[in-house]
């Protein structure tokens, strides 16, 4: 325990130490801790493996002290030297009987005692009997007088939490809207494209078409006997192959006739 004190002062004098955590440091008494740390307000020992009290120092502004968990059976008018005292939590302890609790009557701001988990609380009519005890007291156990339970610093923290989740629920709807938007935005798109695609394709079509109209309108115009380009170059060669025959016929008669 001793060591732990030591690292937790870390290099500042015992009387400008308000807060003291000693958990878990394992002792079975109090070791190391004197009258010096005239100004700690809180002091946690929970878990340590403590037995007894004896030896705790005078400690004239301690308000909060953390017992739980250790093996105390008695001893509680050690604890007489702080009078200051407002929170003790002595759950997980040894402690059999209400009479063990009689020098906690010293404390006249105790406001908060927590005895959770200690043979005493199988006491009937306990807690009527530790509020008849204890005037002072506003909390046992973690409840008032009345059975009401009291509000820790956790729920408040749910509570903000709680709005918080809220928070992001409607944050939430708004990229569910953004995204339903962002789909829509591709569903015309794809649209458009399709649109885009159909006109080409119908261009495309009509051009096919509209070769297969020129050769259909050729063929009917050779059914009808109007002559195309290639039919007029055929009958040009024709007469030009005829024309030489005529005159040379011509010159034999003309022959003939001078004879």
């Amino acid at each position: 325990m001793e060591k732990r004190i030591e690292l937790e002062r870390r290099a500042r004098k015992a009387n400008q130490i308000t807060e003291l955590n000693l958990d878990n440091c394992r002792s079975t008494s109090i070791v190391g801790l004197t009258d010096e740390y005239t100004a700690l307000e809180t002091l946690s020992l929970i878990n340590v493996g403590l037995t007894t009290l004896k030896g705790f120092p005078k400690l004239p502004n301690l308000k909060k002290l953390e017992l739980s968990d250790n093996r105390i059976s008695n001893g509680l008018n050690y604890l007489t030297t702080s009078p200051k005292l407002q929170y003790l939590n002595l759950s997980g302890n040894k402690i059999k009987d209400l009479e063990t609790l009689k020098p906690l009557e010293e404390f006249k701001n105790l406001a908060v005692l927590d005895l959770f988990n200690n043979d005493a609380t199988q006491v009937e009519n306990y807690r009527e009997k530790i509020f008849k005890m204890l005037p002072s007291l506003s909390f046992l156990d973690g409840f008032n007088c009345n059975d009401e339970e009291v509000q820790s610093e956790g729920d408040d923290d749910e509570e903000v939490n709680g709005n918080d989740s809220e928070v992001d629920v409607s944050t939430d709807d708004g990229d569910s809207d953004e995204s339903d938007d962002e789909d829509n935005g591709d569903v015309s798109l794809s649209e458009v494209y399709n649109d885009d695609l159909e006109e080409d394709n119908s261009d495309w079509e009509e051009g096919e078409g509209g070769d297969d109209d020129e050769d259909e309108d050729s063929d009917i115009d050779e059914a009808d006997g109007e002559p195309n380009e290639s039919t007029a170059s055929v009958n040009a060669n024709e007469k030009d192959a005829e024309k030489p025959a005529d005159e040379s016929q011509a010159r034999g008669k003309k022959r003939k006739h001078d004879g």
